[in-house]
């Protein structure tokens, strides 16, 4: 006796495949563009904030392209001379995160839509999905370093590099390049650090059946995680929309929040943790905002910034540890409510320790600038007139993880305490004593 299927049941089973089918190239064409376009906007909003819209010769493209490639990790080389009497040494490595964290979160989604409403999916389906968006993705780099580059000419204004300008007819010029190779793999691992990301803070995202095991350990740490780095940026964004609309230079202070808002306020969390970071500002640049930033770093040899020398210029800034506590334990409490009941304080602990450890490597690597601008004419060194400069910010590795390893197991043991008094997943209320 044969068994036969019914009409509306088959109808399902043949239907199924084709809600699959979003994985395809048209859905991959809208993530990568969609991403680019978000990108695009924040990035020539922010350097038209900064004055970037009135750059001579038609850069202004060039330069918003040339953000886009920076933010996904692309390098974005700087030279320049004056014929073969002046040379220009310039060098900048800087990270727009605001761009990047908008990227991020579009081409992120964009990934996960096709996916959601499934508990578990095929490693080759998964594989094949994120092939196609990092294919396209790979040609908008590669299109991206086509049009990312531009030569600008500098005037010198007045004072001996002026006179000696004039008189050998030497006049600098600074330009950027984009170096494509470099970019094709830095942007690649960006991109695939966004990709795993996306799967490892999604709950209804599915795994392939042999890491499902994993979730239960990884996911909640990761989801608190990216709320904590999130909750920071909303909170930097909201102050800072309110100190434009209420303190003046709001030019400057949108250029900020558009263009390196996270660098600013994940940069403060690790101040908050205790973590010391090395630096220096000399010449006419500098790091645009808080002051007291640019205070603590303007001296004549390499400074330390952290608590207690911002401290001398700020005593608000130790509401930062404050800040930085209150988020940490939050972050943990949110870990360990998401995680199964039969977890213990130790395990909250241990995943806390890994995952804000990694969260505070991730903000050191991004964070860094190094930024330097000189001129020199026939061998004469820097001649003055406000043409060289020097930014640079770099942390203390191995003090920022080892204290994010303590901070991750003091706030995850409490976490896990706290979250006892919560119902989580997996938890069965025990039936009182009279059956009620």
């Amino acid at each position: 006796m044969s068994h036969q299927t019914p009409p509306g049941q088959a109808g399902t089973q043949r239907a199924s495949p084709s809600r699959r089918d979003p994985h395809g190239w048209p859905h991959a064409c809208a993530a990568v563009l969609a991403a680019l376009v978000a990108m695009a906007v924040v990035g020539g909003l922010g350097l038209w904030a900064a004055g970037a819209g009135d750059l001579p010769g038609g850069a202004f493209p060039s330069v918003v392209a040339a953000v886009v490639v920076m933010a996904v990790g692309g390098s974005v080389g700087l030279s320049g001379g004056a014929g073969g009497i002046a040379e220009t040494d310039a060098a900048l490595s800087v990270v727009p995160l605001s761009v990047a964290l908008v990227g991020a979160l579009v081409i992120g989604a964009g990934f996960l839509r096709p996916l959601r409403h499934r508990a578990v999916a095929d490693s080759k389906e998964l594989a094949g999905w994120a092939a196609r968006i990092a294919l396209l993705w790979v040609l908008l780099l590669v299109g991206l370093g086509q049009v990312a580059g531009h030569r600008f000419t500098i005037e010198l204004g007045e004072g001996t590099a002026a006179d000696i300008g004039d008189l050998l007819g030497a006049t600098p010029k600074v330009g950027f390049e984009t170096d494509v190779p470099e970019t094709l793999v830095y942007g690649l691992l960006w991109l695939v650090g966004v990709l795993a990301m996306a799967l490892l803070v999604s709950r209804k995202a599915p795994l392939p059946a042999r890491l499902v095991r994993f979730q239960e350990s990884v996911r909640p740490a990761a989801h608190a995680m990216l709320v904590l780095l999130l909750a920071y940026v909303a909170a930097g964004l909201v102050i800072g929309v309110l100190v434009a609309a209420t303190r003046g230079h709001t030019a400057e202070t949108l250029a900020v929040l558009l263009l390196g808002l996270p660098n600013l306020l994940w940069l403060a969390f690790t101040l908050g943790l205790g973590v010391s970071w090395e630096g220096r500002v000399d010449g006419p640049f500098g790091l645009p905002m808080p002051r007291v930033l640019d205070q603590v770093l303007r001296t004549p040899s390499d400074s330390t910034l952290n608590l207690r020398t911002l401290s001398a210029h700020d005593g608000g800034v130790w509401w930062l540890l404050v800040v930085a506590a209150v988020a940490v334990l939050g972050a943990a409490f949110l870990m360990a409510a998401r995680s199964p009941a039969r977890m213990r304080a130790w395990q909250h602990a241990v995943h806390m320790a890994v995952a804000l450890t990694l969260t505070v490597l991730t903000v050191c690597l991004l964070a860094r600038v190094s930024a330097h601008v000189g001129l020199s004419l026939l061998g004469i060194g820097d001649l003055g007139s406000g043409l060289s400069g020097l930014v640079k910010l770099q942390p203390q590795l191995g003090t920022a993880l080892f204290l994010a390893v303590a901070w991750g197991l003091v706030a995850g043991f409490i976490g896990g305490l706290l979250a006892r008094r919560v119902h989580r997943r997996g938890e069965v209320e025990q039936p009182s004593p009279d059956g009620h």
